[in-house]
C-alpha cells in the first residue's frame, strides 16, 4: 500500500473532485491509499486558506511518516508565497517522499529540488480528473507515485540526462529568485496555457538569460492561445527556437507535457519512479 497525502498550496478543490479521484483510485489503483487534507476544501478568496493555513497543511503532509508521497491538489496562484518557508521547515520524513504536481506547483517543486529534499516531479494533479481524458491522467500520476510501470506514464524523451519541467510563466517568475534551482546540464521542458503569443515571447526574453549552460530546451503544448487584435506572425515553436538561438541553447524539439489530461510525468533529475514501499 502506498499512502498519499493531498494538500492545496495554492487554490482549493471541491469535495466532488476528491470523491471522484478517490473512487477512481479504489477501482483502478487499489494499492494507492489517498488522504485529502481538510485544508484542500478551505476557501479564502482566491486561496485554499491564508498563507499560514496552507503552509501548515503542507508541512503536516510532508512531515508525517505515515505517508510516502505528497500530491498537490491543483495549481492556481499561491505556492510561491509559502514554498521557501515550507521547505526550510521540513523534517526528516519529507526527505524520502515523492512530491507531484505542475503549473503553480512548480514553485514548490523547484524549491524542493534546489534544497535536495524528496523526489519532486512534474505530473497530473487530482483536479485533472475533471478534464476530458482525466481518468487516464490520474492513473498515470498514481502509477508514478506507487512505483508502478504504467504505459505512457513518463515523458518519452527522458534519457540519461537530468531533466525538469515547468509551466513557462512559473519558470520565468522563478528566474532570479532564491527558489530557482541550478539547471546547468539539464534538459528543461516548458509548457503554457492561455497566454498571447507576444506574452510567450516576453516570457522567453525574461527566462533565457537564466538558462545558460542547460543541455537543451523542449517545448510542451502551448494551448488556448487567445487571439490578439493582429496576428503576432510566428508560432510558439518559432518563438522558442529564436530565443534558444540567441541564448546559445540547443532546441531539442517537443515535449509531451501541457495543461491537459495528456500531461506526462517528468521526474526532476534522472527519470526513475519512486521505489515501491
Amino acid at each position: 500500500m502506498t499512502r498519499i497525502a493531498i494538500c492545496a498550496p495554492a487554490r482549493p478543490i471541491t469535495r466532488a473532485i476528491a470523491d471522484a479521484v478517490t473512487a477512481l483510485a479504489t477501482m483502478a489503483v487499489p494499492r494507492a491509499e489517498l488522504s485529502f487534507h481538510p485544508q484542500c476544501f478551505v476557501e479564502q478568496g482566491h486561496f485554499a486558506g491564508d498563507d499560514a493555513t496552507r503552509l501548515g497543511a503542507l508541512l503536516q503532509c510532508a512531515d508525517d511518516p505515515a505517508f510516502e508521497a505528497v500530491w498537490i491538489a491543483r495549481g492556481g496562484y499561491g505556492s510561491n508565497r509559502i514554498a521557501a518557508g515550507a521547505v526550510a521547515a521540513m523534517g526528516p520524513a519529507a526527505r524520502e517522499k515523492a512530491f507531484l504536481g505542475y503549473s503553480d506547483g512548480g514553485y514548490l517543486l523547484a524549491e524542493l529540488y534546489r534544497a535536495g529534499i524528496g523526489r519532486p516531479a512534474h505530473g497530473p494533479m487530482p483536479v485533472d480528473c475533471g478534464k476530458p481524458g482525466g481518468e487516464e491522467a490520474v492513473r498515470r500520476a498514481l502509477g508514478w507515485l506507487c512505483g508502478d510501470d504504467v504505459p505512457d506514464m513518463l515523458e518519452p524523451s527522458l534519457d540519461r540526462q537530468p531533466a525538469v519541467a515547468f509551466n513557462l510563466t512559473t519558470l520565468a517568475m522563478l528566474a532570479g529568485t532564491p527558489l530557482m534551482p541550478k539547471l546547468a546540464g539539464h534538459v528543461v521542458m516548458v509548457e503554457e496555457v492561455a497566454e498571447h503569443l507576444y506574452a510567450i515571447d516576453r516570457l522567453f526574453f525574461t527566462l533565457m538569460p537564466h538558462l545558460t549552460g542547460i543541455a537543451g530546451l523542449r517545448l510542451g503544448r502551448v494551448s488556448a492561445v487567445p487571439e490578439n487584435d493582429r496576428p503576432f506572425g510566428v508560432t510558439a515553436e518559432q518563438i522558442a527556437r529564436e530565443w534558444c538561438r540567441r541564448a546559445g541553447v540547443p532546441f531539442l524539439g517537443p515535449a509531451d507535457i501541457g495543461h491537459d489530461a495528456a500531461n506526462r510525468v517528468v521526474p526532476f533529475g534522472l527519470a526513475s519512479p519512486p521505489p515501491a514501499p
